[in-house]
Formats: C-alpha cells, structure tokens, sequence
C-alpha cells in the first residue's frame, strides 16, 4: 500500500515539475520578444520627442506671431 502512494506521489511531482518548466521556458521566450516591442517603442518614443522640439521651436521663435497672422486674414 505504501508503494502505491509513492508511485502516486512522484507521478503527480513529475507532472507539477515538467509544467512549472514549460511556464517558465514559455515566459522566457515572451520576455525576448517583449524586449524587442520595447525598445522599438523607446526607439519611436525619441522620434516624436524631436519632432514636439521642432514644433516647439517654430511656435517660440519671433517671427511667428499667430495673432498677427489671424488679423491680418
């Protein structure tokens, strides 16, 4: 009877084992490609960061008065 819960035992062990494997062999592989989206999105991040400065410097620089310009029309 005690050989039977043995067997029982490390059949279910076995089981568990094998699963937290292939979880943590799944997870490993999202996280290389989580870290491809991520720096693709740091990549375009920077982009749109230079694009807000250009705005930002055309909007600030002296010959740009949008008030004037309205009036005018």
């Amino acid at each position: 009877m005690n050989g039977v819960f043995t067997f029982v035992f490390l059949v279910v062990s076995v089981v568990m084992i094998a699963g937290l494997i292939e979880t943590w062999l799944k997870q490993r592989a999202n996280k290389s490609a989580s870290d491809e989206d991520m720096s693709a999105a740091l990549a375009k991040i920077d982009l749109l960061e230079d694009r807000i400065r250009v705005l930002e410097r055309i909007v600030t620089e002296n010959k740009f008065d949008l008030k004037r310009q309205i009036d005018e029309l």
